[in-house]
């Protein structure tokens, strides 16, 4: 369907090369402080309306960051979802804190607020929730049982730069909100990220982690001026991407087990760094792994979702809170389709559609094929 291979990412952009050769003729590139990086700061929390961002190194720094800003302490537990970017989990180790695991919704394998209780403790100090996959998690939900309990919220936007959720952007529900601009994101500049606040003790503390005589984990003035321009279009690529997505799921939806990602009833608008999509082998008929090699074959970019976080690691490094049955689910059917054929219209779109009807209807051959 696509000899000619998936679209590269980044696109080229004529406003990227100007900044390129602005930063080079300024000799801004160069510098400690050119100000291209606070002025991307000052963009950054323009456009999501808080009054504070810190830029980073990459988005898992500034996760850990902003647990460490939130006073998250060896021995304490923070919960997250047992289906989530590992980074996450990891985060959580490097202050000393212990994650604790809790399901994830059956629409969209995002984190589900009704299971938070599960995992509440005395130990409780931190909640970090991921936007992933073009799934929202309802944050007025989530905020206010961790205002309930007297817990912090770390909000993960890595996946959902300008998405917004319940009337606010993505990143600005959270005591701290994250940002990633690694080499495939939708705001990329090869590595970086940026951490987002409402509060200015927190921006303090967090300055404090990452200053020690000069910025240990530094976004360069380069990375800075690429971003700005970029940051810029996000709406208009996300709103393009975001139509994208609603054709794609209005003609698969009669094809038996795949199913878009669902936010339901929630009031958001997903930004779609990765399309989700819950596949269902016995329904179609097609081991996972050889229905991502036939839709490779067609020239589309897909891939495997995450590994769930208790899958294969030791109990001693985790806390269950209940069943994780869903985060099983996902684990085992979670597929996603990485964004920039989001971008390339609706022929590309009925492209992909037809590649997944021809292999379902090729399915038992396939299945047949791959057995022997």
């Amino acid at each position: 369907m696509r000899p000619q291979g998936p679209p590269e990412w980044p696109v080229p952009d004529s406003d990227i090369l100007s900044a390129l050769q602005e930063a080079y003729h300024s000799g801004s590139w160069g510098k400690y402080h050119g100000g291209e990086v606070e002025g991307f700061e000052e963009q950054l929390a323009k456009y999501h309306g808080v009054p504070f961002a810190l830029t980073c190194g990459s988005g898992t720094f500034a996760v850990e960051a902003g647990l460490r800003a939130l006073k998250v302490r060896v021995g304490d537990e923070v919960i997250l979802a047992a289906y989530d970017y590992p980074g996450n989990f990891h985060s959580v180790h490097a202050v000393g804190a212990v994650p604790v695991l809790v399901d994830v919704g059956a629409d969209n394998w995002n984190l589900a607020p009704e299971r938070l209780a599960a995992g509440l403790s005395a130990k409780t100090r931190a909640i970090v929730v991921s936007h992933l996959h073009g799934g929202m998690v309802p944050m007025r939900e989530v905020c206010d049982f961790a205002a309930c309990h007297g817990i912090v919220v770390v909000e993960d936007a890595a996946q959902s730069p300008g998405a917004f959720v319940q009337g606010r952007r993505a990143g600005t529900w959270g005591d701290v909100g994250t940002l990633s601009f690694g080499g495939s994101k939708l705001l990329t500049a090869g590595r970086g990220g940026a951490l987002l606040f409402r509060d200015e003790s927190t921006y303090q503390r967090a300055r404090v982690v990452l200053h020690r005589g000069n910025h240990v984990c530094p976004l360069s003035e380069l990375q800075a001026a690429v971003l700005a321009p970029q940051l810029a279009k996000l709406d208009d690529r996300n709103y393009c991407r975001a139509e994208s997505v609603r054709r794609l799921a209005e003609v698969l939806a009669d094809v038996q087990g795949v199913r878009v990602f669902a936010n339901g009833s929630l009031d958001c608008q997903p930004a779609y760094y990765k399309l989700g999509i819950q596949f269902d082998a016995p329904r179609f008929g097609l081991r996972r792994d050889v229905f991502l090699t036939a839709l490779r074959a067609e020239g589309i970019s897909v891939d495997e979702g995450f590994r769930a976080l208790h899958v294969g690691r030791s109990p001693r490094r985790l806390r269950r809170a209940a069943d994780l049955f869903e985060a099983e689910r996902a684990h085992e059917g979670a597929v996603v389709l990485h964004h920039p054929v989001l971008l390339a219209g609706a022929e590309d779109i009925d492209a992909i559609a037809l590649a997944v009807r021809r292999i379902y209807a090729n399915a038992g051959r396939l299945a047949e094929a791959a057995s022997e």
